[in-house]
């Protein structure tokens, strides 16, 4: 078991459900307050962010189409508590037969603080999250998921306000399919790395990882971004000619 204090009165403790080098680390460095609030005031949240990471050569955008939100109208802004979970090596029917699950997520959850998103990188057709530790989850002041996936049971996770952005839905469990080998390590989600501690936005469009030591330089171009597509918009009602309209920056 494995135990961190690194905030005054604050320890935590794993469930023991994995070893101790299975945690990257066991507390993420806090996101400042001002930073989240900026972001979630962009009126197209990644759609503006992507947008300046793309200024500023930052790959880190995944298209709605590879992780389809199970609650359509959420939008988030977190930080990331990663999962990293892999296929079992043995046989559903041998993982029966032991009566054991190697599914560890919970840990994740038990380390969770209020705004955190849990980003899993997970096994596809075959569920990595059902409703019971959406609840946990929710409990625990998890904003959402952002799951490299399957999940399962979405009725209950929209009826509980638990929103979940996964690859894919599907009904077989991963008690007996899939292990969990590590908490709040690197993960790859769609292609893109991401760090415990990075930046999670999240709406219909798609999901944006923003690595956090570039948050601040991203926000600050999201929102040049913003204001170039708010006067564009005010000219285009304004009945202002095309081309004035296109060259209309600042």
């Amino acid at each position: 078991m494995k135990t961190d204090q690194k905030l005054p009165g604050v320890v935590k403790t794993t469930l023991g459900r994995l070893p101790a080098e299975a945690f990257g680390t066991m507390t993420l460095p806090p996101i400042k307050p001002e930073l989240l609030a900026g972001f979630r005031s962009l009126p197209d949240l990644t759609g503006m962010t992507s947008d300046a990471m793309d200024e500023l050569c930052i790959f880190g955008a995944v298209a709605g189409g590879f992780l389809k939100p199970t609650t359509p109208g959420a939008r988030m802004v977190g930080r990331a508590l990663t999962v990293l979970n892999v296929p079992r090596d043995d046989t559903p029917a041998v993982a029966v037969g032991m009566g054991i699950s190697m599914l560890a997520d919970v840990e994740a959850h038990n380390l969770a603080e209020p705004g955190d998103v849990l980003v899993l990188q997970g096994v596809d057709t075959i569920s990595n999250m059902g409703g019971l530790l959406a609840s946990i989850a929710k409990r625990q002041g998890e904003l959402g998921a952002i799951v490299d996936g399957a999940v399962r049971d979405i009725n209950h996770s929209r009826e509980i306000g638990y929103p979940i952005w996964s690859r894919s839905v599907s009904p077989i469990t991963g008690k007996w399919r899939i292990r969990t080998i590590g908490i709040n390590v690197p993960v790859t989600i769609c292609g893109v790395a991401v760090n415990p501690g990075d930046l999670v936005l999240a709406d219909d469009v798609g999901v944006c990882f923003v690595p956090i030591e570039r948050a601040e330089q991203v926000l600050s171009h999201a929102r040049k971004i913003a204001d170039s597509e708010a006067l564009r918009q005010t000219a285009i009602n304004a009945g202002a000619p095309i081309p004035e309209v296109m060259l209309r920056k600042k």
